[in-house]
């Protein structure tokens, strides 16, 4: 290692609603200052800022201008309350949501900032959670499967509404001169790099999971064009020169330098996605161990040294989390956002009222009052796709499913169903992982979701399996600020410097077998649920679902 222990290195984490900054000893990983900056705009769902234009279903913006302002505001208040001389930072990591993906001009220009665009919603950032292109996400997947394309396979049979393609299709389809106008489609992880560096790069990462990029290309010119003839030269917005995870992407502009107040010069790592760089913030980085981070989604990954074909998976991509490993991706579309949903617009005043009394927020007090129940006693199991299916059904035209409620059903057993339901679709992701032959030898959690114990020991319940977790609250950023010490040279790799910068506790969580056994019966049911409503080509299964998002789309167009 070149750097001493007087070298530092900042983490930025972008996520839905806010981005923050660490800072961090490069020696040992020590996190001595941090800060957030809630974004403006937060997520643009209903219409575009400063004007009259709504927007459709299932669309999820974001605004640009709310990324620089964190390299303004909390960067520099990072480094401020830490005690760290800014001559003292020998590098900056950044990761991202994804796929959070932008047009732009060959200048890096958002096409939001451009005149006369701003009122054109195409030309604004798509957030990862935008999912009004699953109409497009179907076309291209049922294409592929009908050519046999090869890439297929390498995403579980079939590709995301919230992948870079589908959304380029739902622009090219619906504003074809904001398309045309895209010289570049790029995910907001390598435009925050291009603001700080001044280079144009692309990571592994996104390109690989989110670009559909496998064996040295994307898919094919005439596979684009069979989707829409005027498609086909789609590939030549984006960047096939990619660039290593841990790799030097540029050094600070003096702009970048301004905003961040940090020096001039220094290593600015290449970009990552929040997910899969939490997995070096936890030491988690060998074959073997699958990372769930745990927020308003959960982003399960995991590295292995062989490739296998597992169904629903996001993705297994060559060098995706760390160089020379196969990196695998799969994910719950909605996690945290559930149980926020639910307390925004199912508990009654009775119960927040009674929460203020005790000094609780309506999270902890549902909580309590859920820890108090038996496994199976409020007679529900929910489906936990509220925000669609990620893996391993890959449809977000899905939606959730509470069965067993009668009228003696309180608030606190449907929170406690809605919990259980988001790990049942854990537990699904980690069995179709070992039955395509990828064995999970150790689950490691990280994200926000860690506060909550109970949830953790619901989690460990119904996984029958301990529970490792995280050692920081900040692992993205944390994660982000590994890569950056990689890239300044401070270590050799990046299983090099998570060995000594990253953090997890083995076994925090071991799971009760009483409780397993219960919730055993617990998920059978939930499996029968899943495929019923779930796969419309089951034997049993009920399209229900689709048939009533449709109509919902169809009434609110």
């Amino acid at each position: 290692m070149s750097a001493n222990n007087d070298s530092y290195v900042v983490g930025v984490d972008f996520g839905t609603l806010s981005g923050r900054a660490v800072v961090v000893r490069v020696s040992d990983g020590a996190e001595v200052g941090s800060a957030v900056h809630e974004y403006a705009h937060r997520v643009i769902e209903d219409r575009l800022p400063g004007t009259d234009v709504r927007l459709g279903p299932d669309w999820a913006l974001q605004s640009p201008e709310d990324w620089r302002e964190v390299l303004r505001t909390a960067v520099p208040e990072a480094v401020a309350v830490s005690g760290v001389s800014p001559s003292q930072v020998i590098g900056i990591g950044t990761d991202f949501t994804a796929c959070t993906v932008l047009p732009a001009t060959a200048g890096g220009t958002p096409l939001c900032e451009v005149e006369g665009l701003a009122a054109r919603p195409h030309a604004w950032p798509k957030l990862w959670k935008h999912h009004s292109a699953q109409p497009h996400a179907d076309r291209i997947n049922a294409l592929a499967a009908a050519r046999g394309e090869s890439w297929l396979a390498r995403y579980g049979g079939k590709i995301s509404s919230e992948w870079e393609f589908a959304k380029a299709l739902q622009v090219l389809e619906e504003d074809p001169e904001v398309y045309d106008l895209a010289e570049r489609w790029i995910e907001a992880a390598d435009w925050i790099i291009w603001q700080l560096a001044g280079v144009e790069t692309r990571n592994i990462c996104t390109a690989g999971y989110k670009g559909i990029y496998q064996d040295g290309d994307y898919p094919s010119e005439d596979f684009l064009a069979e989707l829409n003839p005027a498609f086909a030269g789609f590939t030549g917005k984006l960047g096939r020169e990619l660039a290593p995870l841990g790799g030097l992407a540029g050094r600070l502009t003096a702009e970048a330098a301004e905003w961040t107040k940090l020096p001039e010069g220094i290593a600015v790592a290449v970009g990552n996605v929040d997910a899969h760089v939490t997995a070096a913030a936890a030491d988690a980085v060998r074959p073997g161990q699958m990372v769930a981070i745990m927020g308003t989604s959960t982003c399960h990954v995991m590295s292995s040294d062989s490739l296998a074909e597992v169904p629903g998976m996001c993705g297994v991509v060559r060098d995706g989390i760390v160089p020379g490993l196969w990196g695998y991706e799969a994910g719950q579309s909605g996690v945290g956002d559930i149980f926020g949903w639910f307390v925004e617009t199912c508990v009654p005043g009775s119960y927040e009222r009674e929460a203020e009394r005790l000094g609780r927020t309506v999270h902890e007090h549902l909580t309590e009052l859920a820890a108090a129940q038996k496994v199976g006693e409020h007679g529900l199991v929910a489906l936990d796709w509220h925000n669609g299916n990620r893996s391993v059904l890959v449809d977000h035209d899905l939606s959730a499913v509470i069965v067993g409620q009668t009228l003696a059903t309180r608030p606190e057993h449907t929170y406690r169903a809605l919990i259980e339901a988001t790990a049942f679709g854990a537990r699904m992701i980690v069995e179709t992982f070992e039955d395509s032959g990828v064995p999970v030898e150790e689950f490691v959690a990280a994200g926000g979701l860690l506060k909550n114990r109970f949830l953790m020991q619901v989690y460990a319940d119904v996984l029958g399996r301990p529970i490792s977790v995280i050692g920081s609250d900040q692992g993205p950023a944390l994660g982000s600020a590994i890569h950056a010490a990689v890239a300044a040279g401070a270590y050799p790799g990046i299983e090099e410097a998570a060995a000594a910068m990253g953090k997890r506790t083995e076994a925090a969580y071991v799971p009760d077998a009483g409780r397993a056994d219960a919730y055993d019966r617990l998920y059978a049911e939930y499996c029968h649920l899943h495929d019923h409503f779930g796969r419309g080509e089951h034997p049993h299964g009920n399209d229900v679902l689709h048939r009533l998002r449709a109509l919902r789309n169809e009434v609110s167009a």
